[in-house]
């Protein structure tokens, strides 16, 4: 794969135009199909076997028009006089003639007057109704009564289906990855190149995403964490491979030679860290709901886009930049370096235009400086002289910050946790005030006619009125077959209240006799609260999983596998306490924009887990690989480490921070579910960074020593050897003498790929200066 990968990376930077003229179609192409042929998402919430489907089952079958799509509107004076009886009659006459409504209900009119609620029902699911074009249809239908200065608000399920997209959380996410990369690279041409290839890749696979959504349902979170995920993998990929091309020309490579060598090294890891979250989010299949599945899969497809893009557009883009990829001082540096007479080649260097690899001239030994001290391994330092202090101490306080997940509740978020701009969120508070909270989630009991008679539909009804948090029980309708029954239980609080779960809970376990079920929004959401409760282990266990087989197989090590996986589970767990901390108890829901505390949403706990533990994997196999590198080479454990953090730590922060950049931009979005992700993301990364990758990792590889390294005999001759960075053949499991070959010896050529030997650097993002000339590649072979 290295050797392929170097022929594509080198063929890439020497034919740019080619290239980037190819992407470019692709993204103009996968744009013009999609706004011609795409869908709209939708959320699909089927969740077969519970109690609520089953109700949902039945009135699909005797009640088709309760079982598809409902909206409501709401018309409200702002002086408090009564609505006018001719403007209710009008408007009621219009939303009759909306494509799809089958049934309009009379206006209901609350004790005041000052309000009139519709409710309308569709003859099709909401999935059918062409998302914001059904808003649009009832804003047209209203027209008379906001021209009689009434207020219109929309809610119910239509409403609540429609994504609003300001495009703004991107904008944040993007500037802030912009000013990360120019203090990095100090060149405003090498940081625009990993920003233009995440706009390329995330743009062709958002297209793609719409595309899919015209064949089949497609979640209306999924564009979005598509987009939160491509925007931070494609900079962290293209990040990586920029660091590696950098370092390359520093080196005195040419520009095609440079390009080619860090596709073949950092693009293997790319390639493998792609994989990685691919994988994981393969685990929202295990969830069982479909909204779950196409949100793994556009999620996927998005990422593979990027990771295709990233390995392909990365050397074009570096090819055709040239030397201009460096910053004043570097250039300068080189041009006096090649004055003198070094092996410099030029990016104009027309004997380097050839697919194939040719064998370059190597310098004559130089006495090699010693490396600076960075802050990175001084701390590594300190860490490894009190190993255990540290461990405890890093322990603890994860612990802590995860303590808060013990009170946590979950609940799928309905309108009455979005922000107060949103028009879902007017119209749940206009239906709170003029008709109680319960109001905005009725129960809907269906009672199957041939299980229970007459005489037990009127004792149910007087069941239902006297048991505590009722409001108010309607008449039984009863279905033409007389098949069926459906009555209307109003609560006395608001479905996200968990009062309203405990209702659903009691009257199934108390008052309904067999034959009967209750369905509806709270019912519905309190039976996909528990199913994905139940559901979040089987994903836990196969990411897991997962993740152990792959990092045993990277690094020839269960110990370091088990480790890391269970520092991963630690650091999300952390995040899920913190999630706890601001949003359920309510510690930071005024400067995120909310007006009061919400439980955590029953979709964040899965989404986390899944994505996080495929993207921490990048950062976790690019630290250990040097480590073990270094500890193959020397045989000191705790040298080892500080050597490694030493090299990687820079460019891991830098990836940290645009990938805390990028997900933090999605928490200042308008939806309160994309708010707690991004919220989430952001500080599992942030911890990842600090508390696992700092204190975590050096102290427990401290502790643990040669110990960290051990793999039983017969599982090393299993386990089949990988090489993920491009180093040639797989290093074996202990350390090697000095007076055995290496890969980069002559006993020993490298397998695979061109013979790549790069001198090592210490701090990969450093300017240029005489004494780190010869320090090691960024991104570790």
């Amino acid at each position: 794969m290295s050797g392929f990968l170097y022929r594509v990376g080198r063929l890439a930077a020497t034919r740019p135009w080619r290239v980037i003229g190819v992407w470019v179609v692709a993204l103009v192409v996968a744009t013009v199909l999609a706004a011609q042929l795409g869908g709209e998402p939708h959320d699909d919430f089927d969740a077969p076997g519970t109690a609520s489907q089953r109700g949902t089952d039945l009135l699909r079958a005797e009640f088709p028009a309760l079982a598809e799509a409902q909206a409501r509107v709401v018309l409200h004076t702002r002086d408090g006089s009564p609505v006018a009886t001719g403007l209710t009659d009008t408007v009621a006459r219009r939303l009759a003639d909306v494509p799809a409504v089958v049934v309009v209900s009379p206006p209901q009119v609350s004790a005041d007057g000052d309000t009139a609620m519709f409710t309308l029902n569709y003859d099709r699911p909401v999935t059918d109704l062409g998302g914001s074009k059904a808003i649009d249809q009832l804003v047209d239908a209203v027209t008379p009564a906001a021209e009689a200065g009434l207020t219109t608000e929309f809610g119910g399920q239509v409403a609540e289906n429609v994504q609003e997209v300001s495009g703004t959380a991107e904008a944040v996410g993007i500037a802030f990855a912009l000013v990360i990369l120019l203090i990095a690279f100090g060149s405003i041409i090498a940081a625009g190149v990993p920003l233009a290839v995440a706009l390329i890749g995330l743009g062709i696979g958002s297209a793609g995403i719409t595309l899919i959504a015209a064949g089949t349902d497609v979640s209306t979170i999924a564009p979005t964490l598509a987009s939160m995920v491509g925007i931070g993998v494609g900079i962290d990929y293209a990040l990586l491979l920029v660091t590696r091309h950098v370092e390359g020309l520093r080196n005195g490579l040419s520009v095609p030679e440079a390009a080619a060598r860090a596709n073949g090294t950092a693009g293997v890891s790319v390639l493998f860290a792609g994989v990685t979250v691919v994988l994981s989010l393969m685990g929202l299949r295990l969830v069982g709901l479909n909204t779950y599945v196409t949100t793994g899969f556009t999620t996927a497809a998005v990422v593979v886009t990027v990771v295709v893009t990233a390995l392909t557009l990365v050397p074009a883009l570096c090819g055709l930049a040239g030397t201009r990829l460096l910053g004043r001082r570097a250039r300068a540096a080189l041009s006096a370096s090649a004055a003198a007479g070094a092996p410099v080649a030029m990016a104009q260097d027309t004997a380097d235009r050839t697919a194939q690899p040719e064998p370059e001239t190597r310098p004559e030994p130089q006495p090699q400086p010693q490396p600076r001290r960075t802050l990175t391994a001084a701390w590594a330092e300190r860490v490894g002289r009190r190993p255990l202090p540290w461990a405890v101490g890093a322990l603890l306080l994860l612990l802590l910050l995860a303590a808060p997940i013990l009170g946590m509740r979950t609940w799928p978020q309905d309108a009455g946790s979005q922000p107060d701009s949103t028009y879902q969120r007017r119209a749940y508070d206009l239906i709170a005030a003029e008709y109680g909270p319960g109001a905005n989630g009725p129960l809907i009991v269906a009672a199957d006619l041939r299980r229970i008679s007459a005489t037990d539909l009127d004792g149910l009804v007087r069941r239902l009125a006297a048991t505590p948090d009722v409001a108010a029980v309607a008449e039984p309708v009863v279905a033409p077959s007389g098949d069926a029954a459906v009555i209307i239980v109003t609560p006395t609080v608001g479905p996200s209240d968990e009062r309203a779960a405990e209702l659903v809970r009691t009257l199934r376990a108390e008052v309904l006799p067999a034959g009967v079920e209750i369905t509806g929004l709270t019912a519905v959401y309190t039976d996909l609260s528990r199913w994905m409760s139940d559901r979040l282990w089987w994903v836990v266990g196969f990411v897991v999983s997962v993740s152990l087989l792959l990092l045993t197989l990277v690094f020839r090590s269960p110990v370091v596998a088990l480790k890391a996986a269970v520092m991963n589970l630690l650091s999300i767990a952390a995040a899920y306490g913190v999630v706890t901390v601001v949003f359920q108890w309510g510690w930071g829901t005024d400067l995120l924009g909310l007006p009061h505390s919400v439980p955590m949403s029953s979709w964040l706990p899965v989404l986390m887990f899944t994505v996080l533990f495929g993207l921490s994997m990048d950062y976790e196999v690019f630290l250990l690989s040097r480590i073990r590198e270094d500890y193959l080479a020397t045989g000191d454990p705790h040298g080892s480490v500080v050597r490694g953090l030493a090299s990687t730590g820079r460019v891991i922060s830098s990836a940290a921070l645009i990938m805390i950049a990028v997900f933090a931009g999605f928490a200042l979005d308008p939806d309160v579910t994309v708010k707690m992700v991004g919220f989430g993301m952001a500080v599992a990364v942030l911890v990842d960074a600090t508390i696992i990758r700092m204190i975590m990792v050096p102290a427990t590889m401290a502790l643990l020593g040669r110990v960290n390294w051990w793999l039983p005999g017969w599982l090393d001759r299993v386990l089949p050897h990988l090489d993920v960075h491009g180093g040639g053949p797989a290093a074996p499991s202990t350390p090697r003498s000095d007076s055995e070959p290496t890969a980069d010896s002559p006993g020993l050529p490298a397998v695979g790929r061109p013979h790549l030997p790069l001198p090592r650097q210490q701090d990969p993002l450093a300017p240029l200066d005489e004494t780190d000339q010869q320090q090691p590649d960024p991104i570790g072979r």
